[in-house]
């Protein structure tokens, strides 16, 4: 996509959503959902919406494209409606990319026998299909980790999980967009590898949302040009399970235009970096 084309991303598209009719495609994780619940308690407003993109042309289920932790949060906080930006997938302002993952504070050799332990996957030393992913040690060493034998999307899916939670337990993980082994051993402190994934299609998020094969966390990387960020829409709009969702849209869309009549959206066209996460 063009520069001028993103610097021209629309409005956001906000909608009410039933809390049942959104589906995840990656496994949410507990280690960050727990704390979220507990803050969703005490706070009064959703600041940033979860992204969703419809699953089908001719019904009321999204999959989660961003947020799985959120919505799980609010499915179990018992918020019968989530506030939620569409994104459909056949929009030029969506993007669908790979986050790599970096291993800090541990020990390759670690790394190493604990996936060797695993049932579902193997290391090679070359590869020529798409592996699950490419491993990268900081002691110059290269493999690669892929499935036992040929497998459906699913099982790749959980042999994926089973190989990328042995790091998340024992390790330190960081996401980032860096592909230089030589810019990641600088920028990260600490770390033993840089593991890397195969690319994804729409198709894929949605059969891993549809058949309940989630990808790991944190490998997908929605890209949603006109995002909708510090909405702060009141949580208790969304709370109530005596109000119908009709009631609650026309009840945003009165919302969203007294946003615009009182100029308190503003529009970034450049990247940022946000410090307050």
């Amino acid at each position: 996509m063009s520069t001028a084309s993103i610097m021209n991303a629309p409005p956001p598209r906000l909608r009410i959503v039933a809390t049942n009719r959104l589906h995840p495609h990656e496994l949410h994780d507990t280690q960050r959902l727990l704390p979220l619940i507990d803050r969703l308690r005490r706070e009064s407003v959703m600041i940033n919406p979860p992204i969703v993109a419809p699953m089908s042309g001719d019904d009321d289920d999204y999959v989660v494209l961003d947020g799985a932790n959120r919505t799980s949060a609010f499915s179990e906080l018992g918020y019968p409606h989530v506030l939620v930006q569409i994104a459909p997938y056949d929009s030029p302002f969506v993007q669908l990319e790979t986050w790599q993952h970096v291993v800090c504070s541990w020990e390759i050799t670690a790394l190493l026998d604990h996936v060797q332990a695993l049932d579902a996957v193997r290391i090679i030393d070359d590869t020529t299909r798409a592996p699950l992913a490419s491993v990268r040690a900081v002691d110059g060493r290269h493999w690669w980790v892929d499935t036992v034998q040929a497998a459906s999307a699913a099982h790749r899916n959980r042999a994926l999980v089973e190989f990328v939670s042995v790091y998340q337990r024992n390790a330190v993980l960081h996401r980032t967009t860096l592909h230089d082994p030589v810019q990641v051993w600088h920028a990260f402190t600490n770390s033993i590898a840089l593991i890397t994934f195969p690319g994804y299609r729409p198709a894929d998020v949605i059969a891993a949302a549809r058949d309940h094969a989630y990808v790991p966390p944190g490998i997908t990387r929605h890209i949603i040009h006109g995002r909708a960020l510090r909405v702060n829409y009141p949580l208790e709009k969304l709370r109530d399970p005596h109000i119908s969702l009709e009631e609650k849209n026309q009840e945003l869309d009165r919302w969203y235009h007294d946003k615009i009549d009182g100029r308190h959206i503003r529009f970034y066209a450049e990247s940022t970096y946000q410090f307050d996460e």
